[in-house]
């Protein structure tokens, strides 16, 4: 038996904690009251496992949020849970069915917050899920500026008079994807987290521990939500509760066998001590991931371009790709590498990039003038400190911050988050496809009904006026063809286009026709057809050049024929 080596998992914070402060209600100190207010009704559906409807009323009727919020957080939470993807189908087709207000609260009413599958099984006794959910509403504490004025100031940030520049740091910054942070986070909160987690009659009139305080097996349980290890580097990833029980950490961590209990202060003192930095995390990825040569090095692109992937450690764990400095450049994927990824693309400029598989996250981060193409997305898209990029995507989430005219094509299952900074927001119907998008779409259980495209959430305060963002007119208006090959099913657009889209493509196709009829009516001579397809390939080259269409063409020619792709 060796020692424990403990750390903070990567999901809770990479696409758990909302990447804007929250509420002032949502303080440690108010989590607390919620807690014990909950636990005391547990034949309500409050404890252990608590329900949508106790939650509204606890968000709403205790700690003023509105409906919109508390629902944004129990939907946020429910989505990390490693549902199965016929679940979440279901979910969809329920919710896609009603077709009133009413209808889709009594169908949110059966959801429950229960624990997430395989981070933290059902302990012997009860369920951890209410625990788990109150250390999901602690993570949001992640993007406070301070939690000694959680209770102090505005619920929300203030209102910015203009979008930073790509030079400029973010108010808030990216802190999601740094596991120092994380790892900051937890050490300098660990007794607030453990507090939030005892019984009431472990509490004084305060709400605080004493020296005496016991910790529930149950709340260890619930505690594998932020935290997993390993035994003496063994490499077999086990959450914390498995390892909290092995008989050698009994005297450092003070668990009583007879009471399946723990001592506070000792288990406080073993987690500390037992706390080190993630080794599946993206510092680690960095330093020693697995460099990917997806992007050609071709003549007049940066030098710069990386791409680097984690090792897939253990199945449990998704995989991290991060690319940066692509310039210039046609990148396009569909790889194992890819499946179930954690993808961040930061500082990418002038690029077109296609990413054509099943994925578990995206952000994008500091791009200018660039496409991205991507492939269903399970978790969410965040999209920060952009000027100018077009995402197009199926995903289950999309939020942005710091954005400016910047389009998303998209089809959604939920209304995407307008958090602080942005301008000029334009949404627009997803609006392509590719052979395998709808198998790849079922993996990742996300459906083409409900979608909430054109219903955007305005979060923040500065993003109160609705001038922020625009739904595409119309007559601007064109689909969008992805360039490659691939083997699969799919033929169309999953799902259609709303009819006002539709009618204008069906429109432009009849001019198309008209010209046709027209030229052939025409009965031109070889010498003026020939002419006449002189002048429009030019008015069609000058088009490509205003619109810069021509550079996505030239950049789908590799810049010479040994330019390989690595397989990924």
């Amino acid at each position: 038996a060796g020692p424990v080596r403990l750390w903070v998992r990567t999901e809770p914070f990479l696409v758990g904690a909302l990447p804007a402060p929250p509420p002032a209600r949502l303080s440690p100190h108010y989590l607390r009251k919620a807690a014990a207010y909950a636990r005391a009704r547990a034949d309500q559906g409050c404890f252990p496992r608590l329900s949508w409807r106790s939650w509204r009323h606890i968000a709403c009727g205790k700690l003023l949020l509105s409906p919109d919020i508390a629902w944004l957080y129990f939907e946020l939470y429910r989505g990390l849970r490693g549902l199965a993807p016929p679940l979440r189908l279901r979910w969809a087709e329920a919710e896609a069915s009603c077709t009133s207000a009413e209808e889709l609260e009594w169908e949110r009413s059966k959801a429950r917050a229960r624990p997430k599958a395989g981070g933290a099984p059902t302990p012997p006794k009860g369920e951890p899920g209410l625990r788990q959910f109150l250390l999901f509403l602690y993570v949001q504490q992640f993007h406070n500026v301070s939690l000694r004025r959680s209770l102090l100031g505005d619920e929300w940030p203030s209102p910015r008079t203009k979008s930073p520049s790509l030079s400029e740091k973010s108010a808030i910054g990216n802190k999601n994807w740094d596991d120092k942070e994380h790892l900051a986070f937890v050490q300098s909160h660990l007794l607030d987290i453990l507090e939030l987690l005892l019984e009431p009659e472990q509490l004084s009139a305060s709400s605080h521990s004493s020296c005496s305080s016991l910790v529930s097996l149950e709340a260890v349980c619930a505690l594998s939500f932020l935290l997993e290890g390993t035994v003496c580097n063994s490499g077999t990833v086990r959450p914390l509760h498995k390892l909290a029980l092995r008989q050698p950490c009994h005297g450092h961590n003070g668990y009583s066998m007879g009471s399946r209990t723990f001592s506070l202060p000792k288990l406080e003192s073993w987690l500390r001590s037992s706390l080190a930095a993630n080794p599946l995390g993206i510092t680690v990825c960095l330093k020693a991931g697995k460099t990917l040569t997806w992007a050609q090095q071709g003549e007049g692109t940066s030098r710069r371009a990386r791409i680097a992937c984690s090792a897939r450690v253990v199945p449990e764990v998704s995989p991290l790709v991060i690319m940066s400095h692509v310039y210039k450049q046609t990148l396009a994927k569909s790889s194992d590498t890819l499946v179930g990824a954690h993808v961040r693309i930061y500082r990418c400029n002038e690029s077109f990039i296609y990413l054509l598989s099943p994925l578990r996250s995206v952000t994008i981060e500091k791009c200018r003038n660039s496409t991205f193409v991507l492939g269903p997305v399970e978790i969410s898209v965040h999209v920060q400190s952009c000027d100018n990029v077009k995402v197009i995507v199926v995903c289950h989430r999309l939020s942005l911050s710091s954005t400016k005219g910047c389009t998303f094509h998209i089809l959604t299952p939920t209304q995407p988050l307008i958090l602080s900074g942005n301008q000029e927001v334009t949404f627009a119907p997803f609006h392509t496809h590719y052979p395998m998008l709808e198998d790849h779409m079922a993996q990742v259980g996300l459906a083409t009904l409900p979608n909430y495209w054109d219903s955007p959430m305005l979060v923040c305060r500065d993003s109160g006026d609705t001038s922020v963002f625009r739904l595409l007119p119309p007559s601007d208006f064109y689909t969008f063809v992805i360039p490659f090959e691939m083997e699969g099913d799919t033929t169309e657009t999953p799902g259609g286009l709303p009819q006002e889209y539709q009618e204008v493509l069906r429109q432009r196709e009849q001019k198309v026709q008209v010209w046709h009829h027209m030229v052939k009516k025409a009965e031109l001579s070889w010498d003026q057809r020939k002419q006449l397809q002189a002048v429009v390939e030019n008015k069609f080259y000058e088009w490509l050049v205003q619109t810069g269409n021509r550079q996505q063409l030239d950049s789908l020619v590799p810049p010479d024929l040994d330019s390989k792709q690595a397989a990924g």
